[in-house]
């Protein structure tokens, strides 16, 4: 990959840097910093404000507009629960945003599979290759996910950190990121990795990281959605109750594949006999 190429994914990087630095924090704090540590900035500051936003107004919508339409009212989070969720996700919040400033950092250097622009390889292998992308990252993710249960010190030292939200009125959307730092990045690296397997265009890769706030706010919210094959909050919600069931991510092919599968309509019918 020549040094001109190279160079576009430089000069999004920046732009990326100026649109929101430049928007909400003086010039003077952040412009004197090394591009790393610009992008590193940029990354805190845009996950955090995602984080918040998401989750305000996903909580706002389901535990007050629809109050009792979609959870029960002695299933929704105390409010106490909600802050100790977000404490935890701000503490890991600035080691989270390391992965995404590390990976464009080895896109900028020319070291990924990654392209610049659609155009450069057309529109059909773009969904084919991002069909690629997704699966090797829901092969990675369910995979990490099932070994941080499965390694008894994983559990204990990182992942047990996200499961003591373990019934239904302590999960919340803000639960979604609050992770042990290394259970959250770790979760995460299947996307890094991904980027030396398959040719990645490089603003879909960013645009996939930074949804993963709002896919993993989704999850936590104890609404089953019923839209097959997606792995939504009805799946992830017996997963926080039952720890061996439903690691995948985005769709339930892999727990299907492999036997971890538990459905939640199954789950009703068996209550109401």
């Amino acid at each position: 990959m020549g040094e001109e190429y190279v160079q576009q994914f430089l000069d999004e990087t920046t732009w990326y840097n100026d649109i929101v630095l430049g928007n909400l924090l003086p010039t003077k704090l952040w412009d004197p910093l090394p591009h790393f540590l610009q992008t590193w900035l940029r990354n805190y500051t845009a996950g955090t404000l995602l984080y918040f936003i998401s989750g305000f107004l996903w909580c706002f919508y389901i535990y007050y507009l629809k109050r009792n339409v979609y959870v029960p009212i002695d299933a929704i989070p105390t409010n106490k629960a909600m802050l100790l969720q977000i404490y935890v996700a701000m503490k890991a919040m600035p080691w989270y945003c390391a992965l995404p400033t590390l990976s464009e950092y080895m896109v900028e250097s020319g070291c990924t599979k990654c392209y610049a622009r659609i155009s450069d390889v057309g529109w059909l292998p773009y969904v084919v290759y991002l069909f690629i992308y997704l699966v090797v990252v829901e092969f990675g993710i369910y995979w990490m996910h099932r070994e941080l249960h499965d390694i008894k010190p994983l559990y204990k030292y990182l992942h047990a950190t996200h499961h003591i939200y373990n019934k239904q009125n302590t999960l919340s959307p803000f639960a979604g990121l609050a992770f042990h730092p290394l259970d959250g990045i770790l979760q995460a690296v299947p996307h890094v990795i991904a980027l030396f397997i398959v040719p990645t265009h490089f603003t879909t890769h960013i645009g996939l990281l930074f949804f993963e706030a709002i896919w993993t706010a989704n999850i936590h919210d104890c609404i089953h959605g019923k839209l097959w094959p997606v792995m939504g909050a009805g799946y992830h919600t017996i997963h926080h109750t039952t720890y061996r069931h439903n690691y995948g991510h985005y769709t339930i092919w892999m727990d299907w594949m492999l036997g971890t599968l538990r459905d939640p309509i199954d789950d009703e019918g068996k209550k109401v006999m």
